[in-house]
């Protein structure tokens, strides 16, 4: 039965012709719907991803200044990307101290740093503070996913040569990285990277120029890892630099970044509620015990998985009950992976969720969760929002699959400005050590910060905190058998009860002295 409305008058009654019908208001209804979703993307870039689908690579675009050295999604968003940046700055006092105290003496004079990071406000701030210090950049993204193309674009114009976008194929991934590399009359020195890719490339298809270059800086547990394997085959030929064990990154970045950030993720991504529902984090590390902690704060009831048992001891001493995947599989609401491994999730593990249960990964590389079983002919896949996709069994049943399998944080989120601040201020420190060291000091290996300036660092970003230190009398820096200006500890002490040192973990610096006051 119909139902009729009377109106009172004509008046009236075009008054209300004006708005929609049903029809009309459904289809306004899924308007405002994915025009939110569109503008918000993933929320890690707030550009709007539906205005242009034509491939940056068949653009011809250039800067203000006549440029068109960069690949970017639209050159046209650089002065939106430059607010994200400035923004980013005024949580990033550290590493604007560091590019102001160093500015002078351009300690990067003549290097040429090749980069291939996540591409966001944060490692913008990096890459012009190593610009600021002498060095020619060039970069590229360690993740089809995580580009701000608002940042892109204003380092762009800026003269950075930058070739990225969100929502690269694996096509344009590596023709990024190669057009990073590969330019005639530009020869990289330096390379900075985030999960090992860039270095792979240059390592395989330009081995001239990879003989050539006078140090890496690794910042992943993925990249680090290819670096050992390298340096153990005796193919590593220039000295690299381990800053994701470094007591600043994986204290700060690993640990308290992703504390914050995977709930912010999760939340971006799915709405979910934490309360009471069933969790395994795969992997007891620095991001599993900063994912725990978050989660189990709201309420999750939360599981682990893990290989260590010294990881699995402090896991069971912080309250969590540490389990194999396949036990609690079928009960999980959510499986997080952060284990750097590969396979941690598989086909199996998958086809026995239940309906509704989220996975995603908190590790940096695409390999935890076995994505590529997934893309078979009897499961259906269906996009409801940017990152998320409903992976449907033939009996109806759905997994939440989150930014493919990619990084969680970065691809659908962001991540606080002043843990990055510390974790880049790490970074362009060890490119200036390395590229100012003498000759013989570093050897073809792999080798961790010295812990003079992983203090620097934190020192750098006290002030933040209007944090005083304690100074140690001479009496009791005789006692300790400590220099009263530090290290405060041994090389071996890593500040947590899980984590491994190398034997290359050096006590001396060369030209960062300038900035670390090291005696």
């Amino acid at each position: 039965m119909l139902l009729q409305i009377q109106f009172a008058n004509q008046e009236e009654k075009q008054e209300f012709s004006k708005f929609p019908t049903k029809t009309g208001r459904r289809s306004l209804s899924r308007s405002i719907s994915q025009s939110s979703t569109d503008s918000y993307s993933s929320a890690a870039s707030y550009t709007d991803s539906s205005d242009d689908e034509t491939s940056p690579r068949e653009k011809t675009q250039v800067n203000s200044k006549g440029s068109s050295d960069f690949c970017v999604k639209n050159i046209k968003q650089a002065e939106f990307g430059r607010r994200e940046i400035e923004i980013a700055e005024q949580d990033m006092s550290a590493l604007i101290s560091l590019r102001k105290r160093a500015q002078g003496e351009k300690p990067l004079a003549g290097s040429k740093v090749v980069g291939c990071t996540h591409i966001t406000a944060q490692t913008a701030v990096l890459i012009e503070t190593l610009v600021a210090l002498g060095a020619q950049c060039r970069w590229t993204a360690c993740n089809i996913y995580s580009t701000q193309n608002e940042v892109a674009a204003a380092l762009a114009e800026s003269g950075v040569s930058v070739f990225a976008w969100k929502g690269e194929s694996e096509d344009d991934f590596w023709w990024c990285i190669d057009r990073c590399v590969n330019v005639e009359g530009w020869q990289a020195n330096m390379i900075l990277d985030d999960g090992g890719d860039l270095t792979h490339w240059v390592y395989k298809k330009y081995p001239s120029v990879f003989k050539k270059v006078r140090g890496i800086v690794e910042e992943s547990v993925t990249g680090v890892h290819r670096l050992y394997q390298l340096s153990k085959a005796g193919k590593l030929c220039v000295p690299a630099m381990n800053v994701n064990d470094s007591v600043t990154k994986q204290k700060f970045d690993n640990l308290y970044c992703c504390r914050e950030s995977i709930l912010d993720g999760l939340k971006r991504t799915t709405d979910v509620m934490f309360g009471g529902k069933q969790v395994v984090v795969c992997g007891y590390g620095e991001v599993g015990k900063g994912c725990c902690s978050a989660l189990k704060a709201l309420g999750a009831i939360v599981c682990v998985t893990e290989i260590d048992p010294i990881c699995a001891l402090q896991a069971c001493m912080d309250g969590f009950r540490v389990v194999k995947l396949n036990e609690v599989v079928r009960q999980m609401d959510m499986v997080i992976t952060c284990t750097g491994n590969k396979n941690v999730v598989t086909r199996e593990h998958l086809d026995r969720m239940k309906n509704g249960c989220i996975v995603c990964n908190m590790g940096h590389s695409n390999t935890e969760i076995d994505v590529a079983s997934l893309r078979t002919p009897e499961l259906t896949w269906e996009r409801v929002r940017s990152q998320v996709d409903h992976v449907i069994w033939p009996d109806g049943k759905r997994v939440i699959l989150l930014a493919e399998g990619r990084l969680l944080n970065l691809s659908c989120s962001t991540v606080p400005s002043f843990v990055l601040s510390i974790t880049a201020t790490t970074q362009a420190l060890a490119l200036i050590e390395l590229y100012n060291a003498p000759e013989g000091r570093y050897k073809q290996d792999v080798y961790l910060l010295p812990k003079k300036m992983d203090e620097y660092v934190a020192s750098l970003h006290l002030p933040n905190f209007d944090a005083h230190l304690t100074e140690l009398s001479d009496e009791q820096a005789k006692y300790m058998g400590l220099n009263k200006n530090g290290p405060f500890k041994p090389n071996y002490y890593r500040y947590d009860r899980g984590s491994k040192t190398t034997q290359n973990d050096f006590d001396y610096v060369q030209y960062t002295h300038f900035y670390c006051n090291v005696v």
